[in-house]
């Protein structure tokens, strides 16, 4: 795992400076911490910061091929790695290390770009072919691991993190107005946009091509929801199953350092820590949150399977202070707003992980987009199931059971019916499942400081791409699609996932998100996902021989923490919110409506308890403000450290002509 940057000239210009190289890594340090490594010659520079994870002692980078026509830099795993090289070397291939890295030069000898669709990982590739003069920045199928890149005055300018951009000569930062709708829409900005204006990630599934000046995005992977019909027998299917999620999580483990695992205490990280234990490993450290407040704590679930599972448990205690005192670093690593603050226990989670020496864990992210585990998949069905007869005063109630800690004292039944009404017989529209949701969370653009602020988006206005056969899946497929394309990457893999836990040189690896596991479960019969109203039916089967039944048969929990009381109570006092938030600090940023964010604040400083959407809306607000203070205004940054230790300098220029 590693942090990739560069920059490529476009035209004639002048070579790219090792300096401004060298200070990319610097800001991308905490990704790769043990090595770095730089590429120059007259067109590009690429640089690595290298957290050694295979092949330790010769896997730094950049390597080339045997001839030297082809340079890599690379952010990630290709956790085939062991059963393409034989077949790489049948062919003639020389490998002067054991590292995955190297596979890939090979691959691509072999096979060009058509390579990616052989690597089997969660990776960021940067390319360099010297004799074609391209360069190839590719992401992964899911888009675990993040690369961002931008076109600015006659370059291309690719990292890892957005931040490593702010060592290029020249290059200003602006929050993107229409990105900042979107979060407040969809949660994150929607793949290729960013926070910040004129910086495009590589989508997921997507490789980027730069030769003779031209830049072009093409895509190699998407989600496919076209179901095998052929097989309808639960049993094989359940057979497929495991030994596609056992092969999964077994080729995760492959490490040359200790590999541990998150427990949440729901089915998914149980399950993917009993095949740890299943694939004969003498120990298991496994790592876990414990809340202060008991709404959002599940340690007793947590322990407990460590228990029933042998394993050496640590858990990091977190209080609402905690959340406080952190959420500054939390978004300075995200590098976008965010709606929640569950990403900063996730960073204190990998900071213990780090203090206890891993580099790697295994998680269970992925498992309820594949397996339809989230209650807006039921939501969706029982609000189709209420469309055939919308006057009716039962099929409403079916809701009331799928989410009993809704309050609804305050505003009656009445209000609440009302709201789950909304859209209720739109059933032809392909954002169905996920309209109440985004028009709901739509609310949240009343703070924004523009004329059309808290606007709903009609179906016509979402920009998301559907792909070809969409309208043919079913309704099911429809929401896990669009699950994929709008959370599961931009929110859940990024934020709450690689951003948090490299902050602390922390690796996660998702076998639920084996691009293998996830085209099988995409082909399968919806019944075999959500059976009524029971999510991740075939996880559950699969479970009955690996965890104990409580933890089987659990509701699901979805994971939360405390927003209010973690900014704006009496124990925390924090002086950072009191300055973000002011009146004039709003007024000068001028991305937010003075008056409703005064309205907001006075509400929660009289002791009032803010509802889900304003909670949201403080935690948006005040993210979006760090983002400002750090990136567009540049105020209390830390000057990264440009002397590196270690650094693998290979000089070209002059040399190729």
């Amino acid at each position: 795992m590693c942090g990739v940057a560069g920059i490529l000239n476009l035209g004639e210009q002048e070579p790219v400076a090792e300096q401004t190289l060298r200070g990319m890594l610097a800001w991308l340090r905490h990704r790769g911490p043990d090595e770095f490594g730089i590429y120059r010659d007259e067109s590009v520079g690429l640089a690595s910061a290298r957290l050694s994870i295979v092949d330790l002692s010769r896997g730094q980078q950049p390597i080339s091929n045997e001839d030297g026509r082809l340079w890599i830099v690379f952010n990630g795993e290709i956790f085939n790695y062991v059963e393409l090289r034989p077949e790489l070397e049948a062919r003639g291939h020389h490998f002067s290390t054991n590292t995955d890295t190297e596979v890939i030069l090979h691959l691509y000898e072999e096979y060009g770009t058509d390579c990616l669709r052989h690597l089997n990982g969660q990776f960021a590739i940067a390319l360099w072919d010297s004799a074609q003069r391209r360069l190839i920045l590719a992401r992964d199928r899911l888009g675990i691991r993040p690369l961002y890149y931008r076109v600015d005055r006659g370059r291309l300018v690719f990292a890892s993190e957005v931040k490593a951009m702010l060592a290029v000569p020249g290059l200003q930062f602006e929050i993107d107005a229409q990105a900042l709708e979107q979060v407040f829409t969809y949660w994150s900005p929607l793949s290729p946009r960013s926070a910040f204006v004129d910086v495009r990630m590589v989508p997921p599934g997507h490789f980027l091509s730069a030769c003779g000046g031209k830049v072009e995005l093409q895509a190699y992977w998407s989600p496919d929801f076209s179901e095998n019909g052929s097989n309808r027998d639960e049993g094989r299917i359940l057979e497929e199953f495991e030994h596609l999620l056992t092969d999964a999580t077994r080729i995760r483990l492959r490490a040359d350092v200790p590999v541990g695992a998150y427990l949440s205490g729901g089915l998914d990280s149980s399950v993917v820590a009993a095949l740890i234990r299943r694939d004969g490993r003498s120990h298991l450290d496994t790592f876990s949150i414990a809340f202060s407040d008991p709404r959002y704590d599940e340690s007793p679930h947590q322990r407990r399977m460590a228990e029933f599972l042998g394993t050496r448990h640590q858990e990091i205690f977190c209080t609402p202070e905690d959340i406080g005192r952190v959420f500054p670093d939390v978004v300075w690593h995200t590098e976008t707003p965010i709606l929640r603050t569950a990403p900063a226990p996730m960073f204190l989670l990998s900071g213990l992980v780090h203090r206890h020496g891993y580099k790697v864990v295994l998680t269970g992210e992925g498992a309820d987009e594949v397996l339809a585990g989230y209650d807006i998949f039921k939501e969706m069905r029982l609000r189709r199931f209420w469309a055939r007869q919308p006057g009716s005063r039962l099929r409403p109630a079916l809701l009331r059971k799928l989410y009993p800690d809704i309050p609804r004292e305050a505003q009656g039944d009445a209000f609440w019916t009302a709201f789950f009404r909304q859209g209720l017989e739109d059933t032809g529209s392909p954002f169905y499942s996920h309209q109440l949701r985004w028009a709901n969370t739509a609310r949240l653009r009343r703070f924004l400081d523009h004329p059309n602020g808290g606007r709903g988006l009609r179906n016509a206005e979402h920009p998301i791409e559907l792909p070809a056969g969409f309208a043919e899946w079913s309704s099911l497929s429809q929401a896990q699609y669009l699950e994929m394309v709008t959370f599961l990457s931009p929110y859940l893999l990024s934020s709450q996932g690689d951003r948090v836990a490299m902050a602390h040189s922390v690796e996660g690896r998702y076998p639920f998100l084996d691009y293998r596991v996830v085209e099988f479960c995409n082909r399968l019969p919806a019944d075999m996902k959500l059976r009524g109203l029971n999510e991740k039916w075939l996880l559950r089967r699969l479970a009955q021989a690996l965890v104990p039944d409580e933890i089987r048969r659990r509701t699901k929990r979805p994971y939360r923490a405390p927003i209010q009381a973690s900014f704006l109570s009496l124990a925390t006092g924090l002086e950072y919110v009191d300055d973000l938030l002011s009146p004039d600090a709003i007024r000068r940023s001028e991305y937010f409506n003075p008056s409703t964010v005064e309205m907001l604040l006075r509400k929660a400083r009289r002791g009032a308890q803010l509802g889900e959407i304003e909670e949201m809306g403080l935690v948006g607000i005040l993210s979006t403000q760090l983002l400002d203070r750090n990136f567009v205004q540049r105020q209390g940054l830390p000057a990264p450290d440009t002397d590196l230790p270690d650094v693998k300098t290979v000089d070209l220029v002059g040399e190729l002509q």
